[in-house]
């Protein structure tokens, strides 16, 4: 039988090597023996480093993504009060995402890279729940809008880049009058009066 522990090893150890050096000169090898198993356990969990990068991800973000991924069901809430709120966790995310960043010694190659993967899994992960969630605000006619799934996307790209801020880096004040931008634009675009939408939950 596999050991459930062995996955959660070998992430650690990509998580604690990424600390000390760039990811393009950690090898496989290397994780193996900084998790205390056999190169060969690696393969039989991860088909590859770039898969093993992959699960770090999901790992670190699992948290406030699934919370805002469970609201979608939550039907006796407003559909505003839901976005808002995931909106927030999106907000979290990214926030685990630059302490993390931070404390890395990748390169600034490295940080592209594991930025791109990122952003990636935000929006995909989050897209869903937030689809649903307009599709449900439209059919009790608390949001007037026909294409819910590109909205949802519209959003969650537009927050990951400002609230990650290092595609496009802003100030403070920056990044706070184009998320006042974006719910101004989804607020109108929706047909729901002004400030259903608070960004001020975006903005620590």
């Amino acid at each position: 039988m596999p050991d459930s522990t062995k996955p959660q090893k070998i992430l650690d150890a990509l998580q604690q090597l990424l600390e000390e050096k760039s990811i393009q000169h950690i090898s496989v090898s290397e994780i193996a023996s900084k998790a205390g198993i056999g190169k060969g356990s690696i393969y039989y969990y991860f088909p590859s480093k770039d898969a093993i990068v992959d699960a770090l991800i999901v790992r670190s973000y699992e948290r406030p993504l699934q919370t805002a991924k469970n609201l979608s069901s939550q039907t006796n809430i407003s559909s505003f009060t839901r976005m808002a709120m995931l909106f927030q966790a999106c907000r979290n995310s990214s926030a685990i995402f630059l302490k993390q960043k931070h404390g890395s010694a990748a390169s600034a190659e490295d940080l592209a890279f594991l930025h791109q993967k990122y952003l990636n899994y935000l929006v995909s992960e989050l897209k869903p729940a937030l689809t649903e969630i307009i599709s449900q605000g439209i059919d009790c006619g608390e949001i007037h809008f026909d294409h819910p799934a590109a909205l949802a996307e519209i959003a969650l790209i537009v927050l990951a880049v400002k609230l990650d801020n290092s595609l496009v880096p802003s100030t403070p004040e920056e990044t706070e009058e184009t998320l006042k931008g974006l719910i101004s634009l989804l607020e109108k675009g929706t047909g729901v009066p002004a400030g259903t939408l608070d960004y001020l939950s975006l903005i620590e």
